[in-house]
């Protein structure tokens, strides 16, 4: 197999030629559109949770989820699930979903693939918040 160096293209230059181009606040509105897409049913249910846009994941992030590179992660969700919160839980601060922007748009190459990887990240992290584990989203087609 021959290196893209050996071609003379970096891997920014091969991230540029592929992949997806967008502002920060276009991918922004794009999250939040994917959020005002859950059914009003679960968002009326969310519960103490900041939705937060990142470029990558810390190192942190990245062991704690055994991710081998940060393009790997895409969204992560931080808390208390609601069906671990009990009579005790009070005076928390908020969970957390991040959502990765810099490994979505290696992926895409078209803002519409932008618009449906982020709205099935957001939708699989909320199900995290919901309790749903990994397991179960893959047993549903959901992962």
């Amino acid at each position: 197999m021959v290196s893209l160096e050996a071609l003379g293209h970096s891997f920014r230059s091969y991230w540029l030629m592929w992949s997806c181009r967008m502002s920060r606040s276009a991918f922004e509105a794009i999250v939040a559109d994917a959020l005002d897409a859950v059914p009003e049913e679960f968002r009326s249910m969310m519960d103490n949770i900041d939705i937060a846009v990142e470029d990558w994941p810390d190192q942190e992030t990245m062991r704690r989820a055994r991710a081998e590179g940060a393009a790997q992660l895409m969204g992560v969700y931080y808390g208390v699930p609601l069906t671990r919160r009990g009579h005790n839980y009070s005076m928390v601060l908020p969970d957390k979903i991040s959502v990765y922007r810099m490994p979505i748009l290696m992926r895409c190459r078209t803002p519409k693939e932008v618009r449906d990887t982020v709205r099935r990240v957001v939708r699989h992290e909320v199900a995290h918040h919901f309790g749903i584990g990994d397991e179960r989203l893959r047993e549903i087609g959901a992962h």
